[in-house]
């Protein structure tokens, strides 16, 4: 029990650091989701589902290239973007933002709550 709850205290402290994200969610790497907190009223299950098939065809893409070890997938909408950070061999952590949030600060605060995530793991 202590694992789920430093879990949702790692996805809380990612919230309270930027309060204009429109989500952030934990899925297992087979796409099921573990923990998460939507304010615009996703389907967890259906974001777990695809953030692990894009972390899949990441991963394939970065072997295929000899580029390393896959850290993380971006997408880009009209009304906001899709961050999916590999969080060890286990786990994804995907953050949701809304249009013009600010990149630089989403990828410092979600790489280091990706990393501590990965180390529960």
């Amino acid at each position: 029990m202590a694992k789920v709850e430093a879990l949702k205290n790692h996805l809380e402290a990612l919230r309270n650091a930027i309060p204009e994200l429109k989500g952030v969610l934990l899925a297992s790497s087979e796409g099921l989701p573990i923990a998460h907190s939507f304010t615009n009223g996703a389907d967890p299950n259906r974001v777990a589902a695809m953030a692990a098939a894009a972390t899949t065809l990441g991963r394939k893409v970065s072997e295929t290239m000899n580029a390393g070890a896959l850290g993380e997938v971006s997408v880009q909408a009209e009304e906001g973007a899709l961050f999916v950070y590999s969080a060890g061999a286990k786990a994804v952590l995907v953050v949701l933002s809304p249009q013009g949030g600010n990149a630089g600060l989403i990828h410092l605060e979600a790489r280091d709550t990706a990393r501590q995530i990965s180390e529960l793991f």
